[in-house]
């Protein structure tokens, strides 16, 4: 079947005439007056339509309207106070760690043996370089509360106000924000030989054929020195730890509990930067006796002979001296030496003094002026010689020469650097004779 084909065969079927006969009827008056009815109608139908489905879209587009207006305050309000409290929480978030890095730097600044206006100095200053601004700032030491009041602790509570935005449309008051923290100063190991100079080279030194064995403490440096503790010749050492602010430059191997040496440490506070100086009394007192009284030695001291020494605190405004065959006894004694005086004590000298066991000077044997000049002196002895308690020259080179420590080994040293050449058995544990512990390495952490 051809395209043409259907419209031939319709054609031929109902004659020639179909297509006008059609034509006739669709545009015949009354047809087309039926058909304008029903446009009519149609467009009536549909304009009834569309004016009520823009009259529904008007009353919702109004509704709608009404209803933004009503809850657009609310949308702004909530969004503006979202805003507001996130910009609190920043803030709360930003002050509580300007707390932190202020009590942190109290607290390395506590070790470093500094007074606790220096310290408040510090936290204050990191505090201000971090952005408190006109806030306030409260340092404690020890803190005034919580679980570390009595422990080696510095607290900060930092204050401020904020500002409000949104907020503000309802009241004026500024928001107050508050932060506390809490660094604490814990101790990692415990000293019994500290030289306390921050640059010195060789500000420990053990030499020659000096065997040193420290049980249950540490032998420390404070130098930044790259050799600030050293080993050489043919001296041994055995020790909990060798610590070092600096370096450490060893000949020979140590025998240390830590897995090697600690370098670059932070060092260690001055364990007596408190201690309080003794003053001078009258009458002087003379050292040309068998039996001295504790009292002030205005032109020093030199011992010779059998001497035995009253407890008691002895002021000696020069040098002391003890002469070789000399027996020097005495029990609670400290022997404070002023200014830039020198101790001297010959190798062939017997001394057997203990410090005492309670008070103010309790475990401290020999005390140098801490505002002395630049001295050193010499410890020696017979190997029966005893020195039980702390020997303490911040501001002197100490010799340690003698083959002897205290009772029970209950001998420390601190100064400002020393020389160890004797050979000597140290231990740590002496609180039943008054001494206290030394912090060797100590540490920081931020516990509240």
């Amino acid at each position: 079947m051809v395209i043409g084909e259907p419209y031939e065969r319709m054609t031929a079927q109902r004659g020639p005439g179909f297509i006008g006969q059609k034509s006739t009827l669709l545009f015949s008056p009354s047809f087309m007056y039926a058909w304008f009815l029903i446009y009519l109608m149609t467009l009536s139908c549909f304009t009834r339509i569309r004016l009520r489905a823009n009259g529904i879209c008007r009353d919702q587009n109004a509704n709608v309207a009404t209803l933004f207006a009503l809850t657009l305050p609310i949308v702004v309000g909530a969004a503006g106070f979202g805003v507001e409290t996130s910009y609190w929480y920043y803030n709360s978030l930003r002050l509580q760690a300007t707390a932190d890095a202020a009590a942190y730097a109290g607290a390395l600044e506590q070790i470093s043996g500094s007074d606790k206006p220096t310290i408040v100095a510090a936290a204050t200053q990191s505090a201000a370089s971090n952005g408190l601004g006109s806030g306030t700032i409260v340092v404690n030491t020890p803190p005034a509360s919580g679980p570390n009041t009595a422990n080696k602790a510095v607290e900060v509570i930092v204050n401020q106000n904020l500002d409000r935005m949104f907020t503000s449309l309802f009241t004026q008051g500024k928001v107050p924000e508050q932060a506390r923290a809490v660094a604490l100063i814990t101790n990692a190991s415990k000293a019994c030989v500290l030289a306390l100079d921050p640059s010195a080279s060789k500000a420990a030194l053990f030499s020659g054929n000096t065997s040193v064995k420290l049980t249950g403490c540490s032998v420390m440096a404070n130098s930044i020195a790259s050799d600030a503790l050293k080993l050489q010749g043919s001296a041994t050492l055995k020790a909990d730890c060798v610590i070092s602010a600096g370096g450490v430059d060893l000949s020979n191997p140590v025998t240390t509990i830590c897995p090697a040496p600690i370098t670059q440490a932070l060092p260690a506070a001055d364990p007596f930067a408190g201690l309080p100086s003794p003053a001078a009394s009258n009458p002087c007192q003379n050292d040309n006796q068998a039996t001295l009284s504790a009292g002030t030695y205005c032109s020093g001291m030199t011992l010779k002979g059998n001497v035995t020494l009253s407890p008691g605190v002895y002021v000696v405004q020069g040098n002391l001296k003890i002469n070789a065959n000399a027996a020097i006894i005495g029990s609670g004694v400290t022997i404070f030496m002023s200014g830039s005086s020198t101790v001297s004590i010959n190798g062939n000298a017997s001394v057997q003094l203990s410090a005492p066991a309670s008070g103010t000077y309790s475990g401290v044997l020999f005390y140098g002026d801490r505002t002395g000049n630049s001295a050193s002196s010499t410890f020696n002895g017979t190997a029966d010689s005893l020195l039980t308690g702390a020997i303490y020259f911040p501001k002197q080179q100490v010799s340690y020469l003698g083959n002897f420590s205290g009772i029970s080994g209950c001998t420390q040293v601190v100064a400002n650097t020393i020389q160890w050449s004797g050979n000597s058995n140290i231990n740590q544990d002496c609180s039943s004779l008054g001494m206290r512990n030394i912090p060797a390495t100590q540490s920081v952490r931020l516990v509240e």
